[in-house]
């Protein structure tokens, strides 16, 4: 019985493994609820006063959304590549000139950092609490005709009270007028989510309808990355292990350290650049590129180095 359990075992992890990119919008659509709702019931309270509803209100609305949008950067493994090293050397940032694919890098690395800033916006203005605040808020002439119409003065008075219930409108105007906020307020979320689902069907089309290779290929291609991804963090980790080990051999038994062979700094830069497809080579990846080059540097860097906090040190 062993056997089948473990065959079933493999069948789950197999299908996590191959859903984790949706599994991960999904953990992360349930955390931006979570997150949204914990901060409409325990710390949002709109000040209902004017002059204070619209800065409070449009904080806690795009407040988490920039800093979303921060961390998206932060965790993005593209722009990291495109972006370290760049002030010493701008020309990494568009390679040969390659200005359409520098800009494509940069609107995938943008699209990627969006993705949780648009959730939480969505979900902020469906549930439109804090929607309701900033804009009851406002003075304008445009907005107060469009709440106030043949409401009269008293209104245009009590509107910024209307999120908090302590108006002195009557009930049912008191009603309508939050009603009337709400639904704005849901219908720019829907209007983000479809602004959003539309831009990302014309640009995944406009993708595979200029893409240079078939749809098994570049099947295959996002196959082999992920793969590539995995196995490197595994040799990586195995060998600064090794070089860790050596190092500290090396120091507690008081003697030179034994060989090491480790790859050159350029090889690090070429490996590290972001891969451009090129109709006329079969490799896959920068790494691939680099181990079949016929004219590859196989000198060894005898002293790697390492970029610290306080300038370049040797290991």
């Amino acid at each position: 019985m062993a056997v089948p359990r473990m065959d079933s075992f493999k069948t789950v992890l197999k299908f996590f493994t191959d859903q984790k990119t949706t599994i991960g919008y999904s953990v992360m659509a349930i955390l931006t609820i979570g997150s949204e709702r914990i901060f409409s019931m325990v710390s949002f309270q709109c000040p209902c006063t004017k002059g204070q509803n619209f800065p409070y209100g449009m904080c806690f609305l795009l407040g988490p959304a920039v800093v979303l949008l921060v961390v998206g950067f932060f965790v993005s493994t593209r722009f990291w590549r495109l972006y370290t090293g760049c002030c010493l050397n701008p020309l990494k940032l568009c390679p040969r000139g390659n200005f359409v694919g520098c800009l494509s890098v940069f609107i995938k690395v943008l699209s990627g950092a969006c993705v949780a800033p648009i959730m939480w916006l969505t979900v902020a203005l469906l549930n439109g609490t804090f929607y309701e605040c900033a804009v009851s808020g406002l003075e304008e002439i445009t907005v107060v005709q469009i709440f106030c119409a043949d409401k009269g003065p008293e209104c245009q008075d009590q509107l910024h009270r209307v999120p908090c219930g302590k108006s002195q409108l009557p009930s049912d105007q008191n009603t309508e007028l939050l009603y009337m906020l709400r639904a704005q307020s849901q219908i720019l979320g829907w209007s983000i989510i479809i602004t959003a689902v539309v831009v990302a069907l014309i640009g995944t089309c406009y993708k595979n309808c200029v893409s240079q290779v078939s749809y098994l290929q570049l099947t295959f291609w996002k196959i082999y990355m992920d793969k590539e991804r995995e196995k490197f963090d595994t040799y990586a980790n195995d060998y600064a292990t090794n070089l860790a080990d050596r190092n500290l051999k090396s120091f507690f038994d008081n003697k030179f350290p034994e060989a090491f062979p480790f790859p050159n700094h350029k090889a690090w830069e070429e490996i590290s650049s972001i891969y451009t497809f090129r109709k006329s080579e079969q490799h896959y990846s920068t790494l691939q590129r680099y181990v079949e080059r016929s004219d590859r540097d196989y000198t060894p860097d005898e002293h790697p180095m390492v970029e610290m906090d306080h300038g370049i040190e040797m290991v």
